[in-house]
């Protein structure tokens, strides 16, 4: 899963499919610049694994 975030931080939109969040950013014409996709799956885990102790 892929989180697309603004450069305020705000999560806008999220989607199994990183590019549907592309599209999405394109769509409102927000440069590579101007946004951060994240895959959100693998932060998850990782989170996880952190806070036990793995």
């Amino acid at each position: 899963m892929y989180g697309l975030y603004d450069k305020e931080g705000i999560l806008r939109f999220v989607d199994s499919d990183k590019d549907a969040c592309i599209a999405y950013a394109e769509l409102f014409e927000l440069s590579s610049t101007n946004y951060c996709l994240m895959d959100l799956a693998m932060d998850l885990a990782s989170d996880s694994k952190k806070r036990n102790g793995s």
